[in-house]
């Protein structure tokens, strides 16, 4: 009777576990990346690594949409575990997403947080304060819209008995 109950608990736990290291990407597009480099050399020559799938993180900075497709502008972050972009000041450069979608700008909104998988699809030059950026474009395969964090929680409690916080 013993075992009946250890092995339930085991299951309980190793899917509770997997569900706490779930990243951002599925694992069937995640085996199709074919590029782990840094983005700022995708940056630096987005046209040598044209048709490679990579997995990017970042800030949705613009979103123009329309009844068949979608374009974000995305400024790069650095992903942290599960693929969740990390939210500071650590950007390569920015790069945008195209997908044959609507992605409603409601939704996909200006400073939220996405990662991405896609193929690099070339390059489009464009003007930020006057001069001319190298925009990396990515043909999205799957997107991932982070919820936003919420800090409002104390940053330490001490607990005693069960749900019982100061």
């Amino acid at each position: 009777m013993a075992l009946k109950h250890t092995g339930l608990f085991l299951c309980i736990w190793l899917l509770l576990f997997s569900l706490g290291c779930a990243t951002g990407i599925s694992r069937q597009v995640r085996s199709q990346v074919t590029y782990t480099g840094p983005f700022s050399d995708v940056q630096k020559a987005p046209d040598k690594y044209m048709g490679e799938i990579v997995i990017l993180g970042g800030k949705i900075l613009n979103n123009k949409a329309s009844q068949v497709s979608s374009e974000l502008t995305v400024l790069h972050l650095p992903t942290g575990s599960g693929n969740r972009p990390k939210d500071n000041d650590q950007s390569e450069g920015r790069y945008l997403i195209q997908t044959d979608q609507f992605l409603d700008p409601a939704i996909y909104k200006k400073g939220d947080l996405l990662t991405v998988a896609g193929k690099l699809s070339g390059s489009e030059f464009r003007t930020i304060g006057g001069f001319d950026y190298i925009y990396p474009k990515l043909k999205a395969i799957e997107i991932k819209l982070w919820p936003k964090e919420d800090h409002n929680y104390p940053r330490f409690h001490i607990g005693i008995g069960v749900g019982k916080t100061f």
